[in-house]
């Protein structure tokens, strides 16, 4: 086969020892060897040096190795190891070039570099072609017994067979025929064999164990170089498909994966450099371990940059994605499918063992993104049940039928989406999420509950309060006996008729019957407090209540009419009755009585009658005798207190202060009285008159014989008629006697001007009004005048105490 100019070939190496890292990996990227898989072969060449190696791969490979010039002599031409890719066979196939062995420029002693080659060539080869001459065979102390020995003591280094193949490669064969050579080396091969020291584990292992012997014989390749050229074509045929079965390499055992080749030679090398003894299991694990962890990392790579992730990733940073766990799944399986199909031929244990930790970091890494989904679906599952809580309520469905059908409806809702973002490869427990979501419910559904109970709750209160407080002010304002026994009855049907409600609209939350009943009763509770509240704030006023309560009765008759003091009125005993009606009042605001074992309140109104109203009926003796005063007491006797509103002691300074203040009325009232009765008498004695008569008998007869006298009385009589219309003298002397004169005495003067400018008003027009009717007319409307003014002054007596207004004509005129 003509050489190939452009075939790729490198030192793999070199003469010192050194391995060529960079080297290696150009060359498999130019070859594409990691993209075999396990779809390769490696074939290597040692023998003697300048036994035309490189020659015969040149010729049956078309390489082009460095060949020896015979005509410059014979010396060393390969130095390492060199490697280069065999053109044209299929598959794949690498050789490479030993350094020969036996060279005169290592020297006798110099053998390590050619035992560690011998020892490389042997852990990475697939087949190793051992090139030795015709002559040889047959010869005790030949070149090839300490190739061969060094070959077998290196195996025996191995621990493990890998099956290889050794072809005997016998050069420049004579006209001996093959069949004959052929017995002779396999003898020769078998006693180098058992005269090997072996390991124990291999004490009776035989050669066909670890290797398979080829035989094949080229003649000269200077003599015959024709012939040679023909055999080598033929033998080159061999090396087709040389890994099927069948093939010269069909039964390799443990091929480490294209893609490993280059670490797996690194490694190799390294330990053999060390002077290690070389396991190649455990090596074929390590370099499993390396390669299967650079794959899995340039598919993790591969995975954080794939845009179909980054875009899922995005999404669900900012809402909830349909189909999320099927996606990424997808995107997962799809990566680990990667990985597997390149990790395929290496160690199953590694190979497994490294799917798994890559898939545990693609699940690491995207499970931030499953909790964001699942975190977008637990709040969405929130917040629709709120949505249909709410909804439920507002159509007036029952609190705990609501809460239990929104609840199933959610969590099954919930169960769906947590299938739906799922991932294959992972197996995680989304049973935490679902208990926060379940308490983040409950914990709505117990606030909603105390929102919804604190709101009826209040609306019944607000009923309650309605339906009291009005007709217990009422009630109070009208106190007497009855009042607080029809309060009770209208507190007790009022709740009764609100807890009836109440427990109706508390059957439909699903209630523990304690707190419950703890609700009603504190239902009750407020209507209680509702009635005190409003008692408190009555008895807070009672003051003003007991004044009006007596002005209305001291002021009105028993027809509510305004009282006219005529003199006829006994006031001693209307002043007695209404301040009687006033300590009712009293007395019904001075404790509450809404229970049926209040025995004490009863003696209230009898010790305030008895204290308040008999005491001003006692002499000095019986005062004095008096051994306690029953209201000199902050409580009253029987009665707890926090029943008491007023206590007798301020029950005492209470009455005091309304006597005080109601005082002046009944003064206003005697005075009226008095003042109407002296106005009923304007004329003298019977007596006086008839000392008139019998005194004045002669100035009568004055009169008589000169009427012009009695003209001129007459006019002096209807003048002093008028004025006493015009003043209202009567009027104004009923409210005492000086006050009558000063009042008098700043009307007299404009009184008497007004009549004599109506006077002279009349003289200058004599023909328009009738001078005889005008002042009849006029002293019949003074006289109606007078006697209203009069009236109203006899029934508008008002006094002030301490800014407060008092009258006797009150809203009841």
């Amino acid at each position: 086969m003509a050489r190939s100019d452009d075939c790729s070939s490198t030192q793999l190496i070199d003469g010192d020892g050194t391995f060529n890292d960079a080297g290696i990996e150009n060359f498999m990227k130019e070859v594409k060897l990691a993209e075999c898989g396990l779809s390769y072969a490696v074939v290597s060449i040692m023998g003697p040096q300048s036994s035309g190696k490189s020659t015969l791969l040149n010729h049956l490979f078309g390489t082009n190795f460095r060949e020896m010039d015979a005509f410059k002599g014979r010396s060393q031409t390969t130095k390492g190891i060199w490697m280069a890719e065999c053109a044209g066979i299929e598959p794949c196939t690498i050789v490479m070039d030993l350094e020969g062995t036996d060279g005169r420029e290592r020297g006798e002693d110099d053998t390590a570099f050619e035992k560690q080659s011998a020892l490389f060539a042997l852990a990475v080869s697939d087949i190793v072609l051992i090139n030795m001459w015709c002559h040889d065979i047959g010869r005790e102390q030949a070149a090839n017994k300490p190739l061969l020995k060094t070959v077998f003591q290196v195996m025996m280094r191995l621990f493990s067979p890998r099956k290889t193949t050794l072809m005997f490669v016998i050069r420049d064969k004579t006209r001996t025929p093959l069949e004959n050579l052929e017995p002779v080396l396999r003898e020769d091969i078998q006693k180098i064999w058992d005269s090997v020291p072996k390991p124990q584990a291999h004490k009776e292992t035989p050669l066909s164990e670890f290797f398979n012997v080829e035989v094949v014989a080229l003649p000269s390749f200077e003599e015959k170089e024709e012939q040679f050229k023909e055999q080598v074509a033929s033998l080159r045929q061999r090396f087709f498909h040389s890994i099927a079965p069948g093939g010269l390499a069909g039964d390799r055992r443990g091929a480490v994966p294209a893609s490993g080749f280059s670490f797996s030679s690194q490694q190799i090398w390294k330990v053999i450099k060390e002077n290690k003894d070389l396991d190649l299991p455990a090596h074929k694990v390590m370099v499993a371990t390396v390669r299967c962890e650079e794959i899995a990392n340039e598919k993790f790579a591969l995975f954080v940059a794939n845009e179909d992730w980054r875009q899922l990733d995005e999404a669900v940073q900012s809402g909830q994605v349909p189909g999320f766990g099927k996606k990424l799944s997808s995107i997962i399986a799809s990566c680990l499918s990667e990985y597997n199909s390149e990790a395929t031929y290496f160690d199953e244990g590694v190979r497994s063992a490294k799917h798994v930790q890559l898939q545990e970091k693609l699940l690491q890494l995207v499970q931030p993104a499953f909790q964001s989904a699942l975190g977008y679906i637990r709040s969405g599952t929130f917040d629709k049940f709120k949505e249909l809580f709410d909804k439920a309520l507002n159509g007036g469905e029952g609190f705990s039928v609501a809460a239990d059908n929104s609840l199933q409806f959610c969590m099954a809702q919930f169960d769906q989406g947590c299938a739906d973002v799922m991932i294959e490869q992972a197996n995680w427990d989304t049973s935490k999420v679902r208990e926060k979501l379940q308490r983040d419910i409950q914990t709505h559904i117990d606030s909603v509950r105390v929102a919804k109970l604190s709101e009826l709750t209040s609306s019944y209160e607000a009923k309650l309060k309605e339906a009291l407080w009005g007709p217990v002010d009422a009630l109070l304002d009208g106190a007497n006996s009855e009042t607080w026994p029809t309060i009770k009855k209208l507190l007790k049907r009022e709740t009764e008729s609100a807890i009836s409600g109440l427990s109706a609209a508390l059957s439909g939350f699903d209630m523990d019957e304690e707190i419950r009943q703890k609700t009603i009763a504190s239902l009750k509770d407020y209507a209680r407090g509702v009635v005190e509240a409003k008692a408190k704030e009555e008895a807070g006023r009672v003051l003003i209540r007991m004044k009006d309560r007596f002005t209305v009765l001291f002021s009105h008759d028993s027809d509510s009419m305004p009282r006219i003091w005529t003199g006829k009125e006994d006031i001693r005993a209307i002043t007695k009755t209404a301040r009687t009606s006033s300590l009712k009042l009293l007395s019904v605001m001075a404790a509450i009585r809404m229970d049926d074992d209040d025995d004490g309140v009863d003696d209230i109104e009898k010790t305030l009658e008895v204290a308040l109203l008999d005491s001003g009926s006692h002499n000095v003796k019986d005062r004095s005798i008096t051994a306690v005063d029953p209201l000199a007491s902050s409580t009253w006797e029987k009665l707890p207190s926090s029943k008491t509103l007023i206590t007798p002691v301020q029950c005492k300074s209470l009455w005091r202060q309304f006597k005080t203040e109601t005082e002046y009325s009944v003064t206003q009232a005697i005075s009226a009285q008095e003042a109407n009765k002296r106005s009923n008498n304007w004329l003298p004695p019977p007596w006086a008159i008839l000392a008139l008569i019998i005194l004045g008998f002669n100035e009568f007869m004055t009169l008589l014989r000169n009427p012009l006298y009695l003209f001129v009385i007459f006019v002096g009589f209807l003048l002093v008629k008028a004025l006493w219309v015009q003043l209202d003298i009567s009027g104004e002397f009923r409210n005492g006697a000086l006050p009558g004169l000063i009042s008098l005495s700043m009307k007299f003067l404009p009184t008497v001007m007004n009549l004599v400018r109506k006077l002279a008003e009349e003289g200058q027009n004599p023909g328009t009004n009738n001078p005889q009717r005008n002042p009849s007319k006029s002293n019949h409307n003074a006289v109606i005048a007078g006697s209203n003014m009069s009236s109203s002054a006899s029934s508008n007596v008002t006094s002030s105490d301490n800014g407060i207004e008092y009258t006797s004509s009150s809203k009841y005129d």
